[in-house]
């Protein structure tokens, strides 16, 4: 395996590990930013803006937006845009103390985050990590606060196959009843307590009476692997989709300055339909990009003729051909693992995808000396959304979705390649040149 490839796939495991919840993506893309020179530009402040520079700005600390700004005029040149985004089907801990004590357990008491394969999420060591908010000054802006427990502290076991013997027939996972991670055994030091939150102040060093409230998820607390007799693949959870926040960031970061002002953005909520302030169906990235413009002394009629001169990769992951089900694919288009990255295109415009985007990203990918796959649902089959369709709600840009071929997708544990990981982050340089 080449090395350059090997070490990119290692740093993806790296930023996925030191990424447990949209939060800690966000953080970790923000350190990452203004060790390369960017600067923060905060939402309420007013912005002082300068060509060829590079900047940064979030919303709710879960969703961002980088920008290189272009040499040339914005409503000649317009924007390069490459759309992410941040979250990850899984648990979240509901509120309200979030535990029960249940015979002698305490439990978690969790709901549903999007569409995750739920048997995946049994038997494995389980952590927590998200955003606490604690009691300020002023109520209208509490004070925020960022964990990460970094160790295993709980589990949602399966029942014994001899109490359940049809388990390997099909399980029909009743969530409220069957995930609840066992935290601890309740013992008479911890009875009228509340122990999530004693948990939570601890690592944050404060008194459990600040927590008002919180937006923690669960995560697998085992680290990702590349696998392989030639260490070809990749299994992790959470390739969905920050493989593509890595990638686009890492480009932005490498790029030199051109007349197109250069774009990533990784939004929040796009797992359960990014109809939130911080999601690809709010005018985040409208309102960004519209200061940009305002900032050159440029008026809405020219912010339209940038608009006009766009165009938008919107980057999620694709399926790729599973051996055992080939019968759920298109009998034609069976994208392969490192076989580089997909067009993904749908009849019903679940993707934005046209003759005119394929072919715009196929000759960069043709340009960067990389390999490109079609996908297309099996026509009995109908499949999801992602970004640039909800986006094309804000924005009428060009746009074409693309993505990596992977497998297990939504599961705990996804699988996908490390050639990949390296082809589309040469196609996403080959849009900044």
């Amino acid at each position: 395996m080449d090395e350059k490839k090997l070490k990119l796939a290692n740093d993806l495991l790296d930023f996925i590990q030191a990424s447990p919840s949209p939060f800690h993506v966000v953080r970790n893309i923000k350190a990452a930013l203004l060790k390369q020179g960017f600067k923060e530009l905060l939402p309420g402040d007013k912005w002082d803006l300068r060509k060829s520079n590079k900047y940064f700005t979030s919303k709710n600390e879960t969703a961002i937006v980088a920008f290189v700004t272009g040499k040339g005029k914005i409503e000649e040149n317009g924007f390069k845009i490459i759309a992410s985004h941040t979250d990850s089907p899984g648990i979240k801990i509901k509120p309200n103390i979030g535990i029960r004590n249940t015979e002698g357990y305490v439990t978690l008491n969790t709901e549903v985050y999007g569409g995750p394969i739920l048997s995946t999420w049994f038997d494995r060591p389980l952590s927590i990590a998200g955003r606490v908010s604690l009691i300020s000054s002023d109520p209208l802006y509490p004070e925020a606060r960022y964990i990460n427990i970094r160790k295993p502290i709980c589990v949602i076991p399966n029942l014994a196959i001899h109490l359940n013997r049809e388990v390997n027939e099909g399980l029909k996972i009743e969530r409220q009843k069957m995930l609840s991670p066992i935290l601890a055994i309740l013992n008479k030091q911890l009875e009228g307590k509340n122990y999530l939150y004693e948990l939570i102040a601890s690592e944050l060093k404060i008194d459990p009476s600040k927590i008002l409230d919180f937006d923690l998820i669960l995560y697998d607390a085992g680290e990702g692997s590349i696998v392989g007799p030639d260490n070809e693949f990749i299994s992790s959870g959470k390739l969905d989709n920050l493989a593509m926040v890595h990638t686009s960031i890492q480009a932005l970061v490498d790029s030199e300055p051109t007349e197109a002002t250069q774009v990533v953005v990784c939004f929040d909520n796009e797992e359960v339909g990014s109809l939130s302030k911080q999601g690809a169906g709010a005018p985040f990235l409208r309102n960004v990009l519209q200061r940009i413009s305002y900032q050159f002394k440029n008026d809405v009629e020219s912010f339209y003729r940038a608009i006009n001169h766009s165009f938008m990769i919107s980057a999620d992951m694709a399926h790729a051909l599973h051996p055992a089900f080939t019968e759920k694919y298109d009998t034609i288009n069976r994208p392969m693992i490192n076989a580089g990255p997909v067009i993904k295109i749908n009849a019903n415009q679940k993707y934005t995808t046209d003759s005119e985007s394929a072919a715009v990203y196929e000759m960069l990918c043709r340009n960067a000396k990389v390999p490109v796959q079609r996908y297309v649902n099996h026509s009995d089959i109908a499949g999801g959304s992602t970004l640039g369709g909800i986006s094309s709600g804000q924005l009428d840009l060009r746009s074409v979705d693309i993505g990596n071929p992977m497998l297990a997708m939504h599961s705990i544990r996804e699988f996908g390649g490390v050639d990949d990981h390296y082809f589309v982050l040469k196609s996403f340089e080959e849009f900044f040149k």
